[in-house]
C-alpha cells in the first residue's frame, strides 16, 4: 500500500511539472518575439525549487525548464533563471544536478541559485525591482512564504505570470487555528480572512473547499489579477481534495493556453468538458467552483446570452469562456449541434464548409445568428 501510495503521489508530481513545463514552453515562443525588440531577456524564477529530481530520479520543474532552454537558440541567449530554497541541502543538490546537464555552458546567462527564506522583506525587494517578462513558479512544502503580496509583486510588469501549488488540506485545517493566523492572512487578506473563518462554520468538505478556493480567486483578482485558473488534485489515498495548482495572469491569452493545458492534463471529461483535476483513484468526480457545467447546457447558455446578435465563433468563445471549464472545442462542437438543430444560423452554412475528422468544421471566422428567443 506505501509503495502504491508513493507511486501515486510521484503521478501528481509528474503531472504538476508536466503542466509548468508546457506553459513555459507556450508562454516563452509568446514572449520571445516581444523580448527580442527590447530588453533581449525573460526570465524564469522558482523560490522553492527544491533538489531537482523527485524521489524516483525524475527530473522536476527546474531541469526540465533548464534543457527546454538549452535546446532553444533563443532562450539559450535570452533566458535568466533564479532558483532559491530554503534547505541548503536542496540547494546543493540542484547545482549538482544543474552542472551535470548536457551543455548547460550553452546558456548565455548561468542560473542563480540561491539559499533563503521567502518571507516578507523578498516580497519587499521584488516590488522595488522592474522585471523582464517573467514566469513566476511558487511550490511551498505548506503555506510558509506564500502570500498575495508575493505573487502581485511579480505580476505588476509586462508579460508576468504566476502559478503557484495551494496546499489545500493543510490551509483548510489552519482556517481557524489562531496560531497561524498571520498566515491565513498574508494569503486572503485581514478583512477576507475574518469573513472566511466565518462562512466555513459548519459548512461541508464540497461547500467548504468551494468557499476558500472562491475567496483566494478574488482576493488574486482584487489585487489586479484578472484571470485566475485553479487545478485541481485528489489525494490518491481517500480521493479528497490535497493541493490546487493556481494560475494569475493579467493577460487573457496566458489564461486560454494555461486552459487548454489543464484540460489536456485532467483525469476525466463529462461530454468532452474537462474536469480541470487529477484524480489518479477515480474516486466521485466533484465540481470545482460550479463551473463544469454539462455540454449539453452550453448551448441554452449561448442562446440566453446571445439572442439576437451576430457574432463569430471566436466573439463567442472569447465573450463567454472566462470563467468556465469550457474549451475552444466545445463551443465548436455546440454551435455545430445548434446549426443542425435550427436553433441558429451559419454563414457560411454547414453545406458549403470543409469536413474534419469527419465533422462539419466550425472554423474561427464562421459567423452566427442567434434568434430572439
Amino acid at each position: 500500500m506505501a509503495d502504491q501510495l508513493f507511486d501515486e503521489m510521484q503521478e501528481q508530481s509528474l503531472v504538476k511539472s508536466t503542466i509548468v513545463e508546457k506553459y513555459f514552453d507556450a508562454w516563452s515562443r509568446v514572449i520571445v518575439p516581444w523580448a527580442k525588440t527590447r530588453a533581449d531577456k525573460l526570465a524564469y524564477i522558482d523560490l522553492f525549487c527544491g533538489p531537482g529530481r523527485y524521489g524516483d530520479g525524475a527530473a522536476s520543474t527546474p531541469l526540465l525548464v533548464l534543457e527546454r532552454a538549452i535546446a532553444d537558440e533563443d532562450l539559450r541567449r535570452m533566458l535568466v533563471t533564479v532558483f532559491n530554497d530554503r534547505d541548503e541541502e536542496n540547494v546543493q543538490k540542484l547545482r549538482a544536478e544543474i552542472a551535470n546537464l548536457a551543455d548547460v555552458t550553452k546558456l548565455k546567462h548561468a542560473p542563480q541559485i540561491h539559499h533563503g527564506e521567502v518571507d516578507e522583506e523578498m516580497a519587499k525587494a521584488l516590488e522595488k525591482t522592474s522585471l523582464v517578462p517573467t514566469l513566476f513558479f511558487v511550490d511551498p512544502w505548506g503555506y510558509k512564504g506564500l502570500s498575495l503580496r508575493l505573487v502581485n509583486s511579480v505580476l505588476q510588469d509586462w508579460g508576468c505570470d504566476c502559478i503557484f501549488f495551494f496546499n489545500y488540506n493543510r490551509i483548510n485545517m489552519g482556517i481557524r487555528n489562531p496560531l497561524v493566523r498571520d498566515h491565513m492572512a498574508a494569503l486572503f487578506g485581514n478583512t477576507r480572512t475574518e469573513a472566511l473563518i466565518e462562512a466555513v462554520e459548519g459548512l461541508g468538505a464540497a461547500e467548504r473547499e468551494l468557499c476558500v478556493i472562491e475567496e483566494l480567486c478574488q482576493a488574486l483578482k482584487d489585487m489586479g489579477g484578472t484571470f485566475v485558473l485553479p487545478f485541481r488534485f485528489k489525494s490518491p489515498q481517500h480521493g479528497r481534495t490535497s493541493h490546487h495548482l493556481i494560475f494569475v495572469s493579467k493577460h487573457v491569452r496566458g489564461y486560454e493556453i494555461m486552459k487548454e493545458i489543464m484540460a489536456r492534463e485532467s483525469s476525466t471529461q463529462v461530454q468532452g468538458v474537462p474536469s480541470f483535476e487529477y484524480n489518479a483513484a477515480a474516486a466521485a468526480q466533484g465540481v470545482l467552483l460550479e463551473l463544469a457545467q454539462p455540454l449539453d447546457d452550453l448551448a441554452d447558455l449561448l442562446v440566453q446570452q446571445f439572442h439576437g446578435r451576430s457574432l463569430s465563433m471566436k466573439e463567442v468563445y472569447e465573450q463567454h469562456h472566462v470563467g468556465t471549464h469550457f474549451i475552444k472545442s466545445n463551443y465548436k462542437s455546440v454551435l455545430g449541434e445548434l446549426e443542425n438543430a435550427g436553433r441558429l444560423v451559419a454563414a457560411p452554412p454547414a453545406s458549403r464548409r470543409q469536413k474534419r475528422n469527419g465533422k462539419i468544421a466550425f472554423a474561427d471566422r464562421v459567423q452566427v445568428e442567434f434568434p430572439n428567443e
